[in-house]
């Protein structure tokens, strides 16, 4: 039975670099992939997955409403689909994940899932929280602080380099406006902006 994959990181670990590569891979073998990258995500223009190395690929954008199983068991009926590689998947709602896993369990097809564990509060997105709770197999994809430490914690930006703690939970935006940090800086990232509003230079 096919299974459903959840690789997560923070911002910048290669994410996209990877589901990139495992699409690649099929490709390359003959087999057919669908790449999905939510519409909210525009910064590389809808339908698109960029990573930071230079590779692209076209994708299927969806919404929050999209039902994804729907969409998966159209494109299969009409040419088979030998795996899904979903981008930005902290952005999927709780019922698409799960029609995800039905892409999984009723089609027989894998499905890669790639995203970010936390948002710039700690807290676990909507999608990446079910991800992690029905999934097969987790895999942490893992970057650096500027520390040294492992990366586990994203810190968001405001236009003069502070780090931000209020505000909507989805803010799209790349270096200019997140920073991948380990647990300890953002901690004290969080804290000296409430105590002393710091650059995040200054940390």
């Amino acid at each position: 039975m096919a299974k459903m994959y959840f690789y997560y990181s923070t911002m910048n670990a290669g994410k996209s670099t990877i589901l990139l590569q495992s699409s690649y891979n099929y490709h390359e073998r003959g087999m057919r992939t669908l790449i999905f990258a939510p519409e909210v995500d525009d910064r590389f223009g809808i339908g698109k997955v960029s990573s930071r190395i230079g590779l692209e690929a076209n994708a299927i954008p969806f919404s929050a409403n999209a039902n994804l199983f729907r969409i998966i068991q159209k494109e299969n009926d009409a040419t088979k689909v030998d795996c899904v590689l979903v981008d930005e998947a902290q952005f999927l709602s709780k019922s698409q994940v799960r029609q995800l896993s039905d892409v999984c369990d009723d089609l027989d097809i894998p499905v890669l899932a790639y995203g970010l564990r936390t948002d710039f509060q700690g807290n676990l997105f909507e999608g990446s929280q079910f991800l992690m709770a029905w999934s097969d197999n987790l895999n942490e994809v893992k970057t650096i602080c500027h520390c040294g430490r492992k990366a586990t914690m994203v810190l968001r930006l405001d236009a003069s380099g502070r780090p931000v703690r209020e505000g909507e939970q989805i803010q799209i935006g790349g270096n200019e406006k997140y920073v991948s940090v380990c647990r300890k800086h953002f901690k004290e990232g969080l804290a000296e902006r409430n105590q002393k509003d710091l650059p995040f230079g200054d940390l």
